[in-house]
């Protein structure tokens, strides 16, 4: 899908929005949120459920709701940390393109973490719900 995407949006590959190398700053502090982030999701998080295996095979033996460190936050950081990949990318370089992908990016993982939330809430029930109800999804309350 990425990979078509691509194809379809090459066209516009130079189309900038706007060219200002200041732009660079803010995308450097998204940059870094972003690497921050995705540092701190594998924290209290095994490398089992950062590849998705307890949702491939519903039966494997780890079966734990992780509501610690950064999901005490926010209950679904990696996404957050794409999202601050993408506009930093976004904010530097001023391309159509770039904010295009975000925007794609941003519509397809709504639908993902929906997605997400059901089978979440289906595997750990009242747990999930609670969890849900305290924690965003994606910003973390201010």
């Amino acid at each position: 899908m990425w990979i078509a995407f691509g194809f379809s949006t090459a066209h516009w590959r130079h189309v900038a929005l706007y060219i200002a190398p200041w732009t660079w700053a803010p995308a450097m502090v998204l940059q870094i949120s972003g690497l921050r982030i995705y540092s701190l999701s594998g924290k209290n998080f095994s490398i089992v459920q950062l590849g998705g295996l307890p949702e491939l095979l519903p039966y494997h033996g780890e079966q734990r709701l992780a509501t610690t460190g950064i999901r005490s936050h926010v209950r679904h950081p990696i996404y957050l940390a794409h999202l601050c990949e993408m506009l930093a990318w976004s904010v530097g370089t001023g391309l159509a393109v770039c904010y295009e992908l975000t925007l794609f990016a941003m519509l397809t993982g709504a639908v993902m973490i929906r997605l997400e939330d059901r089978e979440l809430e289906q595997r750990f029930g009242d747990a999930y719900r609670e969890y849900r109800h305290r924690v965003p999804a994606i910003l973390p309350w201010i």
